[in-house]
């Protein structure tokens, strides 16, 4: 059998069975067990209740340039968690703790994450700390950052009249410093001079107010070794010999260590606060936002004070339910 006759074979092979090579394709059976198959699977419609703001971070924001060290224009930042509004928000300002040594604005994420879906604009902010900046530097870090808010309110959707401010350990006792001065222009120096510093509410976590009594409610060996030129409050106070200061520890200069007593300044004018410290505290006598809160009773200052059971100096214990709903029902009372 030659090559054409089979050539012709195949071609009359297709013809006869439908006149196309597609019909030499086999047909394909439908098993009757798929008519029992399940339905294609439905997507899930999730309905939500929009109550949480969206909210923007600005990070690195220079708030003001300050002599340090020999350097006569190091920046002080701040990081913003602005939520979306097409009304303008009140504000908080956020001071974070160090043992007044450090001052680290990355904290407190939580509180500021809280505070900010609440519907607050939060400037978390670093200052100037010991042994190279002595007491009243940082606080007039503190007020600076106030200002800056207020001189750029319209920027950072603020409401100028509607500003806050809290912060733990160190940064409690600059909130407090913040707080009884409010309404004066004691330790305002440096930029936007004519916006004004003062806070209509202070939240006071686990801050110091007496810096000679630290130790008070711990063991002689505690309250030695807060005596000590080392102690990071006789830095605050008196700096570093190394740096221009004076030695010796907290009691070296009864005069300096009373002007920086937040008790020195309770006056008409402070700010209602709230104080807050854990029962468990072993850095800062819980005795110490005690003795600011009797001062503030005695002026008549809207003020209250809460032992939180438990808790230490910082930890997991602030960043539970209970403790964020004091503070922003606190806040909400005075700043909305």
């Amino acid at each position: 059998m030659n090559k054409k006759w089979l050539t012709a074979l195949a071609l009359s092979g297709f013809l006869l069975a439908g006149g196309s090579a597609f019909a030499m394709e086999p047909t394909i059976n439908v098993d009757s067990s798929t008519a029992n198959m399940p339905n294609k699977a439905e997507s899930h419609l999730l309905k939500v209740n929009v109550v949480t703001p969206e909210i923007k971070q600005i990070s690195g924001v220079v708030y003001e340039q300050v002599p340090s060290r020999g350097y006569e224009n190091v920046a002080m930042k701040m990081d913003i968690l602005k939520p979306q509004s097409k009304t303008s928000l009140p504000a908080i300002v956020y001071v974070t703790g160090g043992g007044f040594i450090n001052a680290n604005k990355d904290n407190g994420i939580q509180l500021r994450m809280h505070l900010a879906e609440a519907g607050y604009v939060v400037a978390s902010i670093e200052y100037r700390v010991a042994p190279t900046a002595v007491f009243p530097q940082p606080l007039e870090d503190v007020k600076a950052s106030i200002r800056y808010l207020r001189a750029n309110a319209k920027k950072f959707n603020i409401d100028p009249d509607r500003i806050g401010i809290v912060g733990g350990s160190a940064g409690g006792y600059l909130t407090a410093m913040a707080g009884v001065t409010s309404g004066t222009t004691t330790f305002d120096k440096g930029e936007n001079l004519d916006q004004s510093s003062s806070v209509k509410a202070a939240v006071d976590l686990y801050g110091l107010s007496d810096l000679t009594r630290i130790g008070d409610d711990y063991s002689d060996a505690v309250k030695e070794a807060h005596k000590s030129a080392g102690a990071t409050e006789a830095l605050w106070v008196n700096g570093s010999p190394v740096f221009g200061g004076r030695d010796g520890g907290i009691l070296a200069d009864p005069a300096a260590a009373k002007a920086a007593d937040p008790m020195t300044y309770v006056g008409k004018n402070s700010a209602p606060m709230l104080l807050m410290h854990g029962t468990k505290d072993f850095v800062v006598s819980p005795s110490q936002t005690d003795l600011l809160f009797q001062a503030l009773r005695k002026e008549g200052i809207p003020s209250g004070r809460y032992l939180v059971e438990g808790a230490a100096h910082g930890g997991v214990y602030w960043d539970q339910a209970e403790a964020l709903s004091i503070i922003t029902d606190f806040f909400n009372k005075y700043l909305k």
